[in-house]
């Protein structure tokens, strides 16, 4: 009976430390631990790079499904979340603010939320989310009507829900939240509609609000309710009242250094993309901002593209690593050009084009930090002297405003010391037209229309040297590639919108496996071990800006079907 008793104590205590709720520790553990997947970018670095070897080049062609599980429905659309795996459970996000729980060992949905979305939603790049964010006993997830929902994991129930903003301004939310010194810290998305950009932290047990740091000049921050200075300077960098709708939303979400304790966020395009209504370099659009958790204060900024006329944001995730024994960052912006930057101080250390053709501008000064702009290639003021008023001087310009790398996650293995970056090649005919704001109406004042440049491929997955710009290898691909990427061991996995989730060698680019998923990928692969078996899982689903707003491009994907699933791999035995 006593030992019966024991045993039972044992077993009740082993339960409850293999179920226990996510800590600040683990969280801050995710990039070396193997047995879970706790953030977006598996680790927040969002270096997608782990350590697990047991899928090698050896291996990898007894690679087999074990399970698949559909999202339903009618709703299919874009599927680009990134899912999260905690004590046995997938959490993975799905299109109209929806999420699920799912048995990691057999895909057995236990439970799935689905946000009740009110009538006029204004998402506008399809209706996607991109996942949660893990914390205590908690998932937390954002949805399109710019709302914050907290559940609880084992059972769904709502545990606490807060308004982000007013989805009938343009306001929406679509990234994954970001877990950093014990903070829930969001963006926000809306750009295309003159909203104010920002960055807010959380508690996230209870949803309360700690701080808000404004990324559009001139706006005041708070922290607990307390007036925490104006960001910039008022009319700084924003001729008159165009920083009252200045855009600059910082929609992919953020990351978070451990080393310089800092958290950095991308900032998107200013608004309207008309640039010549806003004259000035219009802080801090199209940047990277690195922001003190503790204190909401911006600590440096860089920009990428002052007076951004061509859409080109600056919301590419900021991914921190070490290069000659210092802690730098790097980026590789929709504008064409990848830069790396001291992660503590923001000093641009260099910058080189990782597309084929860039026509802004002829190179970026490293002495300075700022591009050496072609005023021949922005787009004429409508305004202009022997115009009509009513459009300006065309242009045509490279990369086309989806950008040379746009949301699709890019990944870094310190054991080569490469990135590896979905790329696209392609341009576009711009040009500006009169525009003024009005709430909740689209705020852009351009038309454009995007073409390929190449007969042969549109995207390229690229092996990148930070340190030199050169392309180790390249695989290209027909259509525009739009998920990210996984770093494994030596192994890159990244998926296609023909529907192909692909491996290949990290020092050759040797493709060495393929699946077809049946849906077009447009999410980033993960990977962990459960039972002494390595999984791999990736979302499956067409859809995002391509086909919205892709023009010729879009014309050349329309063959490709939506669909809505996960597909999870192990090693056949």
């Amino acid at each position: 009976m006593k030992r019966t008793l024991i045993s039972l104590l044992v077993m009740a205590a082993t339960a409850s430390v293999g179920a226990q709720g996510v800590t600040d520790a683990m969280i801050a553990n995710d990039a070396t631990t193997t047995d879970n997947v706790l953030s977006w970018g598996l680790g927040t670095q969002g270096q997608r790079y782990s350590p697990l070897t047991g899928i090698n080049g050896r291996t990898v062609s007894k690679l087999v499904p074990v399970w698949s599980m559909s999202f339903g429905g009618e709703k299919q659309r874009g599927q680009q979340s990134q899912p999260l795996v905690h004590n046995g459970k997938m959490f993975v996000t799905a299109s109209y603010s929806r999420i699920y729980a799912v048995d990691t060992k057999t895909g057995q949905k236990l439970w799935k939320y689905e946000h009740r979305l009110p009538e006029g939603i204004m998402p506008c790049c399809d209706v996607i989310n991109r996942g949660a964010a893990l914390y205590d006993n908690l998932v937390i997830f954002g949805t399109l009507d710019a709302q914050l929902v907290a559940l609880d994991q084992n059972t769904g129930k709502v545990v606490w829900r807060e308004k982000i903003d007013d989805y009938s301004a343009g306001y929406s939310y679509t990234a994954a939240p970001l877990i950093a010194e014990g903070l829930l810290i969001t963006g926000l998305s809306g750009g295309e509609f003159g909203v104010v950009g920002r960055v807010e932290a959380r508690d996230p047990k209870t949803g309360k609000m700690v701080w808000v740091r404004p990324v559009v000049e001139g706006h005041m921050g708070y922290k607990d309710g307390k007036e925490n200075g104006v960001t910039g300077m008022t009319n700084a960098s924003w001729p008159g009242e165009t920083w009252k709708t200045g855009g600059s939303a910082p929609w992919l979400g953020g990351t978070y250094d451990p080393k310089t304790q800092l958290v950095y966020f991308g900032t998107g395009n200013p608004g309207p993309w008309n640039s010549h209504v806003r004259k000035g370099d219009n802080l801090y659009s199209a940047s990277t901002v690195a922001i003190d958790p503790k204190t909401g204060q911006i600590v440096w900024h860089y920009q990428n593209t002052p007076n951004d006329g061509w859409d080109y944001d600056g919301v590419n995730e900021f991914v921190t690593f070490d290069m000659d024994g210092k802690r730098m960052g790097a980026k590789a912006d929709r504008n064409g050009f990848f830069y790396v930057n001291d992660a503590a101080t923001g000093k641009l250390v260099n910058a080189f084009p990782f597309v084929k053709k860039v026509t802004w501008a002829t190179g970026i000064d490293l002495k300075t930090g700022r591009p050496n702009f072609d005023d021949a290639n922005r787009p004429g003021d409508p305004t202009a002297a022997g115009g009509d008023g009513t459009k300006g001087k065309a242009v045509f310009s490279a990369p086309g405003f989806l950008g040379g790398k746009n949301q699709m996650p890019m990944a870094y293995s310190p054991k080569t010391g490469l990135f590896y970056v979905p790329t696209n090649e392609w341009g576009m005919e711009i040009w500006n037209e009169p525009i003024t704001y009005k709430k909740g109406a689209a705020f852009l004042g351009a038309g454009f229309t995007i073409k390929p440049l190449f007969e042969d491929h549109i995207g390229s997955l690229r092996a990148i040297d930070p340190k030199t710009g050169k392309v180790a290898w390249e695989v290209k691909n027909n259509a525009p590639l739009w998920g990210g990427v996984l770093v494994a061991g030596d192994l890159v996995f990244w998926g296609t919108p023909e529907g192909y989730l692909k491996a290949a060698d990290a020092k050759s680019g040797k493709e060495v496996w393929k699946f077809q998923t049946g849906s077009g990928v447009v999410a980033p692969p993960i990977t962990w071990t459960e039972g002494g078996d390595q999984y791999v899982s990736v979302v499956s689903g067409w859809g995002g800006a391509v086909p919205l707003w892709g023009g010729e491009v879009a014309k050349k994907v329309n063959f490709l079907e939506q669909g809505g699933s996960v597909w999870t791999f192990k090693l056949m035995k």
